[in-house]
């Protein structure tokens, strides 16, 4: 026995096991979790020179080992830093690393600085305790750069794939987005949740007719207790993770409801590519250029009708403050006819203005003042929708688009209140069989009394929830005699102006600095 194997056996290793499966590995039987842990204890058992004891196992499944921001590996640093483990054991070098650079990095100055014995149990086989040498030759740097050279090829197939794939409009993400599922028999299709699609309808249906402001519909969803997508992704059992979904509270914010409304996903058309990541060895992502996206209509069911999505664009990029979560009658449709910027609008006493905002913010020399009383250009578009709709050829279809309006947002919220009963019905089953499972002894009273508090809060917010809702119907306007849209649909005029109806027929108004207007409407005489 030479000096390094009897200091080897005198003292007891605190052994770190370290095990990684990558996603390229497929379902590859000997590069399974299992088949790693099973080597690794086989060698501990009988090929092991030295007493020790097993400090902790890392394993990565699903990761690759092109870098080492990787959870387990970050965690095992963590124990080398703090000195709490002195040996590693993984099967291979390849298990540990993928990057050449890596590999020679922590071979030559991490685990040397820390005095960590490093044991690979296959070819090539290291034992940087009682083979130092084995560092020194040929085998070790030759299997690092074969490695990294895999990975890089790896890489390139995986992307030419990925391209191929989202050319034709396939779904290659590992989840779906919020208001889809992906279809049981084809993981590349997407078909509509129906629980999720009635939300997305709804975010649209209220920043479309009502004129709510994204933080108005993301209150009014929180309101109604419905999670926001990373909380709901996770609600129906999906392993979802995002570097912030620790952090997430389950509640919408104006950024998720923006996210809803600036998806082109729910008019049927796939949009991917949008991000990349750097390279195999930086897995950072960065933006592309949108010539570069994949995008293909017609790939699936639609959410959202195109012409809708595309007002709600137009209504963003024309932006508008809210006043109690409610966007002014013109928000996002008035532009200065000469800069091309949004007008901004300011009240004075009892009388609203809209001003060029080029003019009133930035600079008096790049445009002029184009100023515009509201009541004034309120008449001005009135009579303007009045006599084109006289003369509209598609009348009725305006009609029954119209229509739809308040029927669409009654059946949501009907489809809402009737989960929210489920919920109810099942918690309240949950909550009346505490009692048995307590007598069966299979509840301690402990544990039944915490149980028992925490449905009852559940269900006083399921309550809470369904009187939301049930508000929120009362509130979606009827088709009653002598009702606007009633008026409309039985006279095919208009009395006054109303932000559905105002965004449901006009795209833009374009105002000069003399007063005058232009008008484009969403619909359109072709004679």
């Amino acid at each position: 026995m030479n000096r390094a194997q009897d200091s080897a056996a005198q003292r007891v290793w605190r052994v770190a096991v370290y095990i990684r499966l990558s996603k390229d590995d497929g379902k590859e039987e000997s590069l399974s979790v299992a088949n790693q842990r099973k080597v690794i204890a086989d060698y501990l058992e009988s090929g092991f020179q030295g007493r020790f004891r097993i400090e902790d196992s890392f394993i990565d499944d699903g990761e690759s080992g092109t870098d080492f921001d990787r959870p387990a590996f970050r965690r095992m640093v963590q124990a080398i830093e703090g000195r709490r483990i002195d040996c590693i054991v993984c099967k291979n070098l390849s298990r540990m690393f993928r990057n050449y650079a890596d590999q020679g990095y922590f071979l030559e100055k991490v685990f040397p600085k820390y005095r960590i014995r490093f044991i690979t149990v296959s070819e090539p086989r290291i034992d940087t305790f009682l083979h130092p040498e084995a560092l020194d030759g040929l085998e070790v740097p030759i299997s690092g750069l074969m490695n990294d050279r895999y990975a890089a090829k790896t890489s390139r197939d995986v992307r030419t794939t990925f391209a191929a794939k989202r050319r034709k409009g396939e779904f290659i993400g590992a989840f779906a987005p919020y208001g889809y599922q992906k279809a049981p028999e084809d993981k590349n299709r997407l078909l509509p949740d129906p629980e999720a699609a009635r939300v997305v309808r709804m975010i649209y249906q209220w920043f479309l007719s009502e004129g709510m402001s994204k933080n108005g519909i993301a209150r009014r969803l929180n309101t109604l207790g419905i999670p926001n997508p990373t909380a709901y992704k996770r609600q129906i059992g999906l392993r979802y993770a995002s570097p912030q979904a620790e952090k997430n509270d389950g509640l919408w914010t104006a950024r998720s409801v923006s996210c809803i409304l600036q998806n082109r996903v729910y008019t049927g058309t796939m949009v991917q590519g949008r991000q990349e990541v750097v390279s195999y060895k930086v897995h950072e992502k960065r933006a592309v250029p949108r010539a570069d996206w994949y995008i293909v209509p017609g790939t699936h069911e639609a959410i959202i009708a195109p012409a809708d999505f595309e007002r709600a664009q137009a209504l963003q990029q024309g932006g508008g403050r809210a006043v109690n979560g409610k966007l002014h009658l013109f928000a996002g449709l008035l532009r200065c006819a000469d800069c091309g910027r949004a007008m901004t609008r300011q009240k004075s006493k009892n009388t609203v203005y809209y001003y060029c905002r080029t003019y009133r913010a930035k600079s008096r020399e790049r445009c002029t003042r184009h100023a515009l009383r509201e009541a004034a250009l309120s008449r001005a578009v009135l009579a303007v929708l009045r006599s084109q709709l006289a003369l509209a050829v598609g009348l009725m279809e305006i009609a029954e688009t119209l229509k739809q309006l308040p029927t669409a947002q009654n059946n949501d919220l009907q489809c809402l209140l009737e989960t929210n009963q489920q919920k109810y019905a099942r918690t309240e089953a949950r909550s009346d069989g505490l009692y048995e499972d307590w007598k069966n002894g299979e509840l301690s009273h402990a544990e039944y009394l915490r149980l028992k508090d925490r449905y009852r809060e559940q269900l006083r917010q399921l309550r809470a929830e369904a009187n939301e809702i049930r508000g929120r119907l009362a509130a979606v306007p009827p088709l009653e005699e002598g009702s606007e849209l009633a008026f409309f649909l039985s006279n095919q005029d208009i009395r006054e102006l109303s932000r559905g109806l105002l965004t449901a027929l006009v795209k833009q108004v374009n105002v000069y600095e003399n007063g005058a207007l232009e008008i484009s409407l969403c619909f359109a005489d072709p004679f």
